[in-house]
C-alpha cells in the first residue's frame, strides 16, 4: 500500500473508516474521556449502536459514490472503535502511530492487518513519551497545524491528547515543512470550555479555506496567525454553540466534495455559495453525541496529488 497525504482536501482514493459494530453498555460518567461523552452520558443521551451504525453505513455510501477504497478495523467485542483518525494518521509516505490514552490502547490491535500492507519502514512507532492522537494534525502542504496542550496540569486532563514531545519529533521528520504548534483549552467535563482535538476548533476545506473557532485557543494570538495565512475572506468563523455541535469537524473527498452534517445549515450554505464546493449532506448527530465527527471518523491514507 502507498501512502500519500500532504494535505487534507486532495482527491481521497484510500481511508480507513471507523468501526460502529459491537459498541458494548453505554459507559458511565467515570469512564467517559472526553466533555461532549459527559454531558450526554449525563443527560442520558448517549447514542445507542443502532443510530451509530446507521450514520457511519450513511457516511460510508457517500465515500463509496466518490469511488473512494474504504477499510475498516477488526471488530473488537464491547469496544467503542468510532474514531480511526486517532489510532494512526498518515503525513506523505509515513504513517504514525499514535500513542493513545490507556483508554482506548486496545483500539490499535484491530488495525494490524491494515498496519501489514504497508512497508515496514513507512510505520513510525512513536517513544511513549511522546503523546500524539490524529485529530490534533492537520496538513496544509508545507504546514503542519498541531493542537496541544501546555498547560502545567496535562497530566490532569484526559482531554489533553498531543504534547510538546510529539511536536518536537514532527519537526525532526519534516524539517523543510513549518510546524505550528498551538495552544488548545481543555475541560474534562464542559465542551463549551474545552476543545478535544484541533479539528474540533479548526479544520481546513478547499484549496486555501478553513473552518476557525476563535476561543478554542489559550493565546489569541494562535487565532491571528491562523487568520493571516489564510486571509480573512478565507475564514469561516464558528460560535461558541456551532463549536459544541461539532461544526469545525467535517471531512474533505477533494477540494470541492465535503461531507457535512445536514444540520449545519448556515456553513453549508456557505460552502456552497460562497466557496462553491458541493456539500454531501447527511444525519451525524447522534456519534456527535461522543465527542467526534466525520473528519475523527476517519483515517486517510492516500490523495490525489
Amino acid at each position: 500500500m502507498k501512502l500519500n497525504i500532504k494535505n487534507e482536501t486532495g482527491k481521497l482514493r484510500k481511508v480507513v473508516l471507523g468501526q460502529p459494530q459491537s459498541m458494548g453498555e453505554a459507559p458511565g460518567l467515570k469512564d467517559s474521556f472526553d466533555a461532549k461523552s459527559y454531558r450526554s452520558i449525563k443527560s442520558g443521551i448517549y447514542p445507542t449502536e443502532k443510530d451509530i451504525v446507521s450514520e457511519m453505513n450513511a457516511f460510508e455510501k457517500i465515500l463509496k459514490k466518490h469511488q473512494v477504497e474504504v477499510l475498516r478495523p477488526e471488530i473488537i467485542q464491547d469496544y467503542n472503535q468510532v474514531f480511526s483518525r486517532d489510532v494512526a494518521f498518515a503525513i506523505e509516505d509515513y504513517l504514525f502511530i499514535s500513542n493513545i490514552i490507556s483508554d482506548r490502547a486496545l483500539e490499535q490491535e484491530a488495525y494490524h492487518k491494515i498496519y501489514q500492507k504497508i512497508d515496514w519502514n513507512k510505520i513510525v512507532n512513536l517513544p511513549p513519551s511522546a503523546q500524539v492522537e490524529g485529530g490534533d494534525v492537520l496538513l496544509w502542504n508545507d504546514f503542519i497545524f498541531v493542537g496541544t496542550c501546555y498547560d502545567e496540569d496535562y497530566r490532569n486532563y484526559k482531554t489533553a491528547r498531543t504534547n510538546k514531545i510529539a511536536v518536537e519529533i514532527l519537526c525532526e521528520y519534516f524539517p523543510d515543512k513549518r510546524v505550528i504548534d498551538l495552544d488548545l483549552k481543555k475541560n474534562d467535563t464542559n465542551p463549551g470550555k474545552g476543545i478535544l482535538h484541533l479539528d474540533c476548533t479548526f479544520n481546513l476545506v478547499g484549496k486555501n479555506q478553513c473552518i476557525i473557532y476563535k476561543d478554542g485557543f489559550v493565546n489569541e494570538r494562535d487565532f491571528k496567525l491562523l487568520v493571516s495565512i489564510f486571509g480573512e475572506e478565507n475564514c469561516f468563523f464558528v460560535t461558541q454553540q456551532e463549536t459544541i455541535d461539532m461544526v469545525p469537524n467535517v471531512f474533505s473527498i477533494s477540494e470541492n466534495v465535503v461531507v457535512s452534517d445536514s444540520s449545519f445549515e448556515r456553513l453549508n450554505r456557505h460552502l456552497e455559495e460562497k466557496w462553491n464546493i458541493q456539500v454531501e449532506k447527511l444525519k451525524y448527530r447522534e456519534i456527535s453525541k461522543m465527542g467526534g465527527l466525520l473528519r475523527c471518523s476517519t483515517m486517510p491514507l492516500e490523495r490525489e496529488g
